[in-house]
């Protein structure tokens, strides 16, 4: 039982693709070709029959009843549309007219797709010649009548035009009608008397161009005179007075019916009758002129003109104003008056005079007089009142309008936008409040010419352009006049008033920029304060301040003075430099100072500082040379006593150390301030040193020695350690050699010193110490002394 469903499954699945194969093959197809043919050809005349054929060919797999839908156009309009299941259609134009030549395509559309065929020309050549025909061929002149003219056979829209050929041969359109079909009917109208031929003819307009027909059949039409032209008679005549009655009588003689007459005059008509009428009327002033007399008769009118003449008795009456330029507190007066013509028909003492005002009567009189003012403005008129023999007259002149000038007030001066720089130019208006227009104002003012300025029209005004005043009192100098009347005198603004009414802005001078203290007193620590000054200009005056090294500005400020600070608090060296300041105010116009250049000085502490510093320094520097002068003599003398002592004889030796030992024990370090060891050191005193150590020897005498031309002190000076070297030197090659007793007492007193080394070792350190001082001591005495001291003491020992 379980494999039955795969068998079942297998069926449906080759049964849905059997069916699916067979609906697929029903709707393939595809369309192969499609012709047009046009029978018996492509070009024939007008009224062959002509067939138009489109043919289709289409292969298809097992469609039946397959249907094709078939579109015939002409010039790519459809003309003729089919669906058949035939693959081919025929179309006929039966006859062919000049309106279906063209370009013919044929469109077979099957199903979802469509074709067209190629397209294919149709030339039909010829026209229908037209058909005219008249209503009436003997009308009167200027009667209409009807004309039409029609080709019945023609297709389309055509044009017709209706022709006229006179007896001389020359031919005019009369009348060309709109494009409509192949009839045309129309209203003619011939105002030429006689007789002259009609016709007409038409166009067609077709995609390849338009096509003119032939001229229809000729009508000979007579045109005949229409008497309906009417007689005017006027009586008792056409030249009369006014008051006089005129008849006047207008008639057309004539056998025809329904004929109108219109009497006329300035197009208003008069009087209307049929045939003839009569007008009658009282002639006036203003009847003069020309009469028309009209008739009519159908659409045809005739006329016939008369002119008549109505003379006055009297003139229509003059009012005139005497005072002319009137204004407003002038008396003026109007007077009315008239001529007589016809004195013998006037009545002069029966004429009346009345003065009216906005159709108020006002008086009875010739004239008016009055003072002007607001309230007497108007129009104003008069009528004069006569009688003749047989007719009263009454007639009223022309209105005459009073209005009185107003006064011009006097003008006021102001600045244009109510601010004047000084040194740029400016604006000035001149105004008055009232005055009757055109006011002229002429402005006068410093360094200028007279200026006019002419307001004619409301909402205009008298603006000057002025030059630039440097000056609050110039102002002064500016004079408006203002008049409206050449007659009256001109009324004088002053330009004082300007002063009060206009904000002047000085522009600021050249700043000035100082410093407390000066830029040459400025220390480190200190507090600078820099001003920026200007002598003049309107306050507020806005100061800013600025550094050569730097893009923005230090600060800025406004006072309500002419000058600005700004305040460096502990001045440093970083606020060394260039300063500058710049000044404006309301003017606009930027003014800079001159650059100070600020050098900072060191603060006074650091300056002590450094000179302390200095001073140390210096000090520091002195020692030093100072004492390596000194360790560099010490050394030096040093090296010369150890060579003197080992050099010597042993009774020398002997007694030195006994001299020494004695000096030491007595504690003396140095006879009036001098030292005993400097004078061993004296290296030109040698001999004096032996004489003191060993008095019972005599010295030897200083065979090489030079004598002495020179002070002493200066040659010990000049020649300094060496000097003293070469001396020590010199005494030591000239002292002779002791015995041996003398060498023995040495090492007697070396022995005893040895045994009391506990005792003798502390004083002999300490004449060490002395002979040590003694020699910075001789080094700053002077070698005179030092003479002197050896002198003293050589005596003494």
């Amino acid at each position: 039982m379980e494999p039955r469903p795969p068998k079942l499954l297998l069926l449906l699945f080759t049964r849905l693709l059997y069916l699916w194969q067979c609906a697929r093959g029903q709707s393939s197809y595809t369309i192969d070709t499609i012709g047009l043919t046009i029978l018996p050809s492509g070009t024939v005349q007008s009224g062959t029959p002509v067939t138009l054929s489109c043919h289709v060919r289409v292969s298809h797999d097992n469609i039946p009843h397959l249907t094709h839908t078939f579109v015939l156009t002409q010039d790519d309009i459809p003309v003729h549309s089919y669906t058949t299941t035939e693959d081919s259609v025929s179309y006929e134009l039966n006859p062919a007219r000049a309106a279906d030549s063209g370009s013919y395509e044929c469109r077979v559309k099957v199903k979802d797709k469509s074709k067209s065929s190629f397209s294919q020309k149709l030339n039909v050549s010829g026209l229908q010649t037209p058909i005219l025909h008249l209503n009436k061929t003997k009308p009167y002149e200027s009667e209409e009548f009807t004309a039409t003219c029609s080709a019945p056979k023609e297709k389309g829209s055509l044009v017709f035009r209706f022709y006229q050929r006179l007896r001389s041969g020359q031919t005019q359109k009369i009348k060309q009608l709109a494009p409509t079909g192949n009839s045309s009917e129309t209203t003619l109208v011939l105002r030429g008397v006689g007789d002259s031929l009609l016709y007409c003819d038409y166009e067609i307009n077709l995609v390849s161009g338009a096509r003119r027909s032939n001229q229809s059949n000729e009508i000979l039409v007579l045109v005949k005179v229409l008497h309906i032209s009417p007689v005017v008679n006027v009586l008792p005549s056409s030249d009369v007075y006014e008051g006089d009655v005129i008849e006047v009588v207008c008639k057309v003689v004539s056998d025809l019916k329904n004929i109108e007459v219109f009497l006329t005059k300035d197009r208003r008509i008069l009087k209307q009758a049929p045939v003839s009428l009569s007008h009658r009327f009282t002639a006036q002033e203003g009847d003069s002129g020309e009469l028309v007399c009209k008739s009519e008769w159908g659409n045809v009118q005739k006329e016939t003109y008369q002119s008549i003449t109505v003379k006055e008795l009297f003139s229509k009456p003059t009012l005139t104003l005497e005072t002319v330029d009137l204004f407003e507190g002038d008396r003026f007066k109007l007077t009315c008056s008239v001529s007589i013509y016809v004195p013998e028909r006037i009545n002069n003492e029966s004429m009346i005079f009345s003065i009216y005002k906005d159709n108020v009567k006002l008086n009875n009189g010739e004239t008016f007089i009055s003072v002007a003012q607001p309230q007497k403005n108007g129009n104003y008129s008069c009528k004069a009142q006569a009688e003749s023999y047989t007719h009263s007259f009454v007639k009223e002149s022309q209105t005459v309008v009073v209005k009185a000038k107003v006064p011009v007030s006097k003008p006021m001066l102001s600045v244009l936008g109510g601010t004047l720089v000084l040194g740029k130019p400016f604006q000035l208006l001149c105004h008055s409040d009232s005055g009757t227009l055109p006011v002229v104002y002429t402005l006068n003012g410093p360094n200028r010419r007279a200026e006019l300025r002419v307001i004619s029209k409301p909402g205009e005004q008298a603006i000057f352009n002025c030059t630039a005043i440097h000056k609050h009192a110039d102002l002064n100098y500016f004079i408006c006049h203002v008049k409206n009347s050449q007659q009256r005198p001109a009324v004088v603004g002053l330009g004082q008033q300007l002063l009060r009414t206009t904000n002047i802005i000085e522009p600021v001078s050249p700043p000035m920029l100082t410093m407390r203290p000066s830029a040459e007193d400025v220390s480190e620590g200190q507090d600078l304060t820099i001003f920026c000054s200007v002598q003049r200009g309107t306050p507020p005056v806005t100061f800013t301040w600025y550094h050569t090294e730097r893009e923005e500005p230090l600060t800025s400020e406004t006072p309500k003075k002419l000058e600005g600070s700004y305040r460096i608090n502990n001045v440093k060296g970083e606020h060394r430099g260039g300063y500058y300041c710049e000044s404006t105010n309301s003017a606009n116009e930027t003014k800079r100072s001159q650059t100070v250049m600020i050098g900072v000085k060191l603060a006074g502490w650091k300056k002590g500082l450094i000179a302390v510093f200095c001073l140390l320094l210096v000090l520091a520097v002195i020692l030093v040379i100072v004492f390596r002068k000194r360790l560099l003599l010490f050394k030096r003398r040093r090296t010369a006593d150890l060579s003197v002592k080992s050099a010597s004889t042993k009774v020398e030796r002997l007694s030195l150390t006994q001299a020494e030992v004695n000096e030491a024990a007595n504690v003396t370090p140095g006879i009036m301030g001098k030292s005993v060891w400097s004078e061993h050191v004296s290296g030109s005193e040698s001999d004096d040193q032996n004489s003191v150590t060993a008095p019972e020897m005599q010295p030897p005498p200083y065979t090489d020695m030079p004598p002495r031309q020179e002070d002493p002190t200066k040659v010990l000076v000049e020649n300094g350690p060496e000097t003293m070297n070469s001396e020590v030197r010199n005494s030591k090659q000239g002292v002779p050699e002791q015995a041996d007793g003398g060498s023995v007492e040495y090492a007697q007193l070396n022995h005893d010193d040895d045994h009391h080394s506990d005792q003798g070792n502390q004083g002999e350190n300490r004449i060490k110490d002395e002979h040590t001082d003694k020699i910075d001591i001789s080094d700053d005495n002077n070698t005179a002394d030092h003479e002197e001291s050896i002198k003293d003491q050589t005596p003494d020992s």
